[in-house]
C-alpha cells in the first residue's frame, strides 16, 4: 500500500542530500580556484627566489637576519606563539580557530626562508596556507557546523598540497588521512578531490608548475630475495623516520632552552646554518640549502654523498628550530632518496629503486599516512615498482610507531591491534 507520508519524507531527504552535494561541489570548485591561484603564485615565487639565490650566493649571509625578520613578523602580526601545521590539524580535532592572517605570514616567511637559503620544504607551508584559507571560507559562507568547517579546511589543504607538489591524487587523500591515524574522513573525499584537481590545473596551466616525476633506472624482478632486501631497508627507513622526527622536536626544544629570547635564538640558528653551509663546501655549494629537490635526480642515479641524508636532517632541524618557516616534507623526500641511494650503493642493489622506496617509506614513517605514501609513489615513479612500494610502506608504517612530524596528529586506532586508543602522536 502506498504510504504518502513516507514517500514525501524520502523525497525531502533526497532533495536535501542533492542540495548538500551541489553546495559542496560549488564550494570545492571555489576553494580549488582561490587556493590554486594563491598557491600557484607561491610556488612560482619560490622557484624564482631559489634561482635568484643560486645565482647570488652571497644571499646566504642573510641567514642570521632572515630568521629575526620572520620572528618579528609573527610577533607583530600574529601576536601569539605560532604552532604552524599543528594548529591546522588541531583545528579539525577541536574548536580552535585558524586566523586568516596566518596565510600571508606563512606565504611571506617561507619565501624569505628560501631566499636566504634555509633548509625547508614548501608543503608544510601549503598545509597552513590552504587550511587557513579553507577555514576562512567556512566562516565567511556561514558554515556553522564543526564537521562542515573541517571539510573546508581539508579542501584547502588538499588544494594547496596539490598545486605545490603536483600529486593531486595523493593530495586529495592526504588531508583526510593525516589528521587521524587509523580512520579516513571519507565525507571529504569528493570536495577534496575536486579542489585538488582544480588547484593542480591552475598551478600547471597558469603558473607553469610541472608535476615532478622520476625514473627508476634499474628495476629488478620482485622475488623472495629482492623482497627481503627491501623489507630490511624499509625497517631502517622506519627507524630513520623516528630519528628525523625526534631530531626536529629536540632541536627546537634545545634552541628554546639555550636561548629564551626568540630574536637571539633566530640569530644564533641562522649563524649555525650559515657556518654549516661553509663547512660542507662553501656558499657556492648549496646542496643542502633550500628544498633540495634538484638533488633527488642525483640520488636516483646513485650519485650522492653517503652522508647526505644526515646532513639534510641537521640542516633542516637547525633551520626550522630557530624560527624559519617552510615544511618538513620535501626535506623528507631528500633524506629518504639519499639514504636509499647510499644503501643501494653499499650493498650493490639498485640505488635507483632504493631511492624511490626510501622516499615513500620515509614519508609514511613521519606522517603515518600509508595510503597517501603509496599514491605518491605511483604519481612520482609509476606503477612498475608497486610490490616494492607496498611492502616498504607497510614495514615503515609499523616500525615508525607513534612518532610524527605533527604532535597534534591523533592516533585513533592502534597500529598493532584493531583497538581504539585515541592518543596524540609523539
Amino acid at each position: 500500500m502506498f504510504n504518502k507520508s513516507l514517500f514525501f519524507q524520502k523525497s525531502e531527504h533526497n532533495v536535501r542530500r542533492f542540495n548538500s552535494t551541489l553546495r559542496w561541489l560549488l564550494v570545492s570548485v571555489l576553494i580549488g580556484i582561490v587556493v590554486g591561484l594563491i598557491s600557484g603564485s607561491f610556488g612560482y615565487l619560490l622557484q624564482a627566489v631559489t634561482a635568484f639565490r643560486l645565482s647570488h650566493a652571497y644571499l646566504l649571509f642573510g641567514l642570521p637576519f632572515g630568521a629575526m625578520a620572520i620572528v618579528a613578523m609573527y610577533h607583530l602580526i600574529l601576536h601569539e606563539k605560532d604552532p604552524g601545521t599543528n594548529l591546522v590539524i588541531s583545528a579539525i580535532h577541536s574548536d580552535d580557530r585558524i586566523p586568516l592572517r596566518m596565510a600571508p605570514l606563512i606565504y611571506i616567511s617561507t619565501i624569505l626562508t628560501h631566499l636566504v637559503g634555509g633548509s625547508a620544504g614548501r608543503e608544510g607551508a601549503a598545509l597552513q596556507l590552504g587550511g587557513s584559507i579553507g577555514n576562512a571560507f567556512g566562516e565567511y559562507l556561514g558554515f556553522r557546523e564543526k564537521e562542515d568547517r573541517n571539510i573546508m579546511i581539508m579542501c584547502g589543504m588538499s588544494a594547496a598540497f596539490s598545486a605545490l607538489f603536483g600529486t593531486p591524487i595523493a593530495a586529495a587523500v592526504f588531508s583526510m588521512e593525516v589528521v587521524s591515524v587509523g580512520i579516513m574522513h571519507y565525507a571529504a573525499l569528493l570536495p577534496c578531490a575536486i579542489s585538488s584537481l582544480i588547484a593542480r590545473a591552475i598551478a600547471l596551466y597558469v603558473f607553469g608548475i610541472a608535476s615532478p616525476s622520476y625514473e627508476i633506472l634499474e628495476l629488478p624482478a620482485f622475488d623472495l630475495n629482492t623482497g627481503l632486501i627491501i623489507s630490511g631497508f624499509s625497517i631502517l627507513c622506519g627507524l630513520l623516520s623516528i630519528f628525523f622526527c625526534v631530531s626536529l622536536h629536540k632541536t627546537s626544544a634545545l634552541y628554546q632552552k639555550l636561548f629564551a629570547n626568540p630574536y637571539l635564538r633566530a640569530f644564533v640558528g641562522g649563524c649555525a646554518v650559515l657556518a654549516l653551509s661553509f663547512a660542507v663546501g662553501g656558499i657556492d655549494n648549496q646542496t643542502y640549502n633550500g628544498t633540495g629537490t634538484s638533488m633527488i635526480t642525483f640520488c636516483m642515479a646513485g650519485d650522492i654523498s653517503s652522508l647526505a641524508f644526515l646532513l639534510k636532517i641537521l640542516f633542516t632541524a637547525l633551520t626550522l628550530g630557530c624560527g624559519y618557516k617552510g615544511g618538513e616534507i620535501v626535506p623528507t623526500f631528500f633524506i629518504g632518496a639519499s639514504f636509499g641511494s647510499m644503501f643501494g650503493n653499499l650493498i650493490g642493489f639498485s640505488p635507483s629503486l632504493c631511492a624511490a622506496v626510501g622516499m615513500g617509506a620515509l614519508f609514511c614513517g613521519v606522517t603515518n599516512s600509508p595510503i597517501t605514501s603509496l599514491l605518491i609513489c605511483f604519481e612520482l615513479f609509476g606503477f612498475e615498482g608497486t610490490p616494492f612500494f607496498l611492502l616498504a610502506i607497510g614495514f615503515s608504517y609499523t616500525v615508525s610507531g607513534y612518532y610524527s612530524l605533527y604532535s597534534s596528529q591523533k592516533i585513533v586506532y592502534s597500529k598493532y591491534k584493531s583497538n581504539f586508543i585515541d592518543k596524540s602522536a609523539k
